[in-house]
């Protein structure tokens, strides 16, 4: 037995309890010669229902058409269901396998098997629960799409790298993460990876806010004398700058992580322990404000992110307020 068909037997052994005992179909001698290639064939009893398995040996990932077709044409010498079986599937794929209704097997993955009514999707939901938070990178990016692209475009990691300053490895550990999550559609086109966001913008943004963190790593005070300071305005003060708010007593900026130790090497810079007359609060990001910022205030969902946990029924009107004015 290949290590493919070892797989999926601990597969559907650990998640419905079955053993299987794949056994050769003689009648794949019958099927045009690319079928042949394409798949490895096996017979397999699952929950008493005798199917045929159709296991990807191809590394480049085909179209859900594509095996629509192909099975069709194996369905001309075999009169029962077949299962398509592939190591990896992306969520895209999942996703339009699961619209045509055609059975497939992700071992380790997820088990679609409509005939015996199963949908099973165990690791696929377990991931996105340890996912918790995304990281920095990840919500640049998502961000960006919200604010800077628009819900249909297509994205390239290497694209994406260019545009938001990070490394191409960066990016494409941020691809994997959206498509652990369900967030967006990751699909392939020969080698290239793609990025596809096809709903609203208010509906991503409703699906990946709870996996959104607050960018700031850390607020501190100090004094803003003899220092150069270059951020857009953050916090409370941008707040007033997006709505009636009252402008706050100590205005507040925000840096990149890496620009505060930059600011520190090259200034005696005076730290006070709280809010100060005089003060100015530093809000510390984990990703750069100004890839968002306009007019020299940070981006609206940034900021939301930021202050949601404040419980001034002030400061959650005017967040309300500052929402209800995005253009979507």
């Amino acid at each position: 037995m290949t290590g493919e068909f070892s797989q999926l037997r601990r597969y559907l052994h650990e998640t419905l309890g079955i053993d299987i005992h794949p056994a050769g179909w003689d009648e794949d001698m019958l099927l045009p010669v690319f079928l042949r290639d394409l798949y490895t064939f096996s017979k397999v009893r699952l929950m008493a229902t005798l199917c045929l398995l159709m296991l990807d040996n191809e590394e480049q990932e085909q179209s859900p058409a594509t095996v629509r077709k192909h099975m069709d044409l194996i369905k001309t010498r075999w009169d029962g269901d077949v299962v398509y079986v592939r190591a990896r599937v992306t969520a895209y794929n999942r996703k339009r396998l699961i619209e045509r209704k055609l059975p497939f097997i992700v071992p380790g993955n997820q088990m679609y098997l409509p005939m015996l009514g199963i949908d099973l999707r165990e690791h696929f939901k377990k991931l996105r629960t340890e996912t918790h938070r995304f990281n920095p990178s990840t919500q640049a990016l998502v961000i960006h799409v919200l604010l800077r692209g628009t819900a249909k475009r297509i994205y390239t990691p290497a694209e994406m790298a260019g545009l938001l300053g990070y490394s191409a490895m960066t990016m494409t550990r941020a691809f994997d993460e959206l498509e652990s999550s369900n967030v967006g559609e990751i699909f392939l086109e020969g080698r290239e990876r793609y990025l596809r966001f096809s709903d609203p913008e208010k509906e991503i943004w409703a699906e990946a806010r709870t996996l959104l963190r607050s960018p700031v790593k850390k607020r501190i005070y100090i004094n803003p004398e003899n220092v150069k300071l270059a951020g857009p305005r953050a916090g409370l003060t941008a707040l007033a700058d997006y709505t009636m708010l009252a402008e706050p007593s100590i205005p507040a900026i925000a840096l990149r992580r890496e620009d505060w130790k930059s600011l520190r090497q090259r200034h005696q810079v005076e730290e006070f322990p709280s809010r100060e007359p005089g003060a100015l609060e530093l809000e510390i990001w984990s990703y750069a404000p100004s890839l968002f910022a306009e007019g020299g205030v940070v981006d609206r969902l940034s900021l939301y992110l930021s202050l949601k946990e404040n419980k001034d029924e002030r400061v959650e009107a005017a967040l309300e307020e500052m929402m209800e004015g995005l253009n979507w």
